[in-house]
């Protein structure tokens, strides 16, 4: 469905502290990194697309929306966990704690975050069980 999900940020060395290790909880490799640009993306597995890029704007500012959210899909219960504690470590804050959320399904257990720009992220479970 989606080619690539671009989140701008205002300060690249910070945003790479903070995505780093929750892309590596999350066991999204790197696909490449260009401060010069400045930019960086994290690949899907094992196609090669949907791209997950973070970076300055084209257009030179940034300002996290009111409603946007990147929401990524987790193997587990204890991977939800394990990356809502890793943003929290690195510079994140805390949206929603990790959870079961019935509002949304039975099984969906998800936690929310915000990176340290602002930009909201998610990440979530949609099993029964963990896998």
């Amino acid at each position: 469905m989606f080619s690539h999900i671009f989140v701008g940020v205002t300060d690249f060395d910070r945003a790479m502290a903070f995505y780093r290790p929750v892309m590596a909880a999350l066991g999204i490799a790197q696909r490449f990194v260009d401060p010069s640009r400045p930019w960086a993306g994290w690949q899907s597995s094992p196609d090669p697309r949907p791209l997950f890029l973070i970076g300055r704007p084209f257009e030179g500012t940034h300002a996290p929306g009111n409603g946007p959210m990147t929401a990524f899909a987790a193997s587990s219960r204890a991977q939800v966990d394990a990356v809502h504690a890793a943003a929290l470590a690195h510079g994140g804050h805390c949206d929603g704690p990790p959870g079961l959320r019935p509002e949304y399904h039975a099984n969906y257990y998800g936690a929310y975050f915000r990176d340290p720009d602002g930009n909201k992220l998610c990440v979530a479970f949609h099993g029964a069980v963990d896998a």
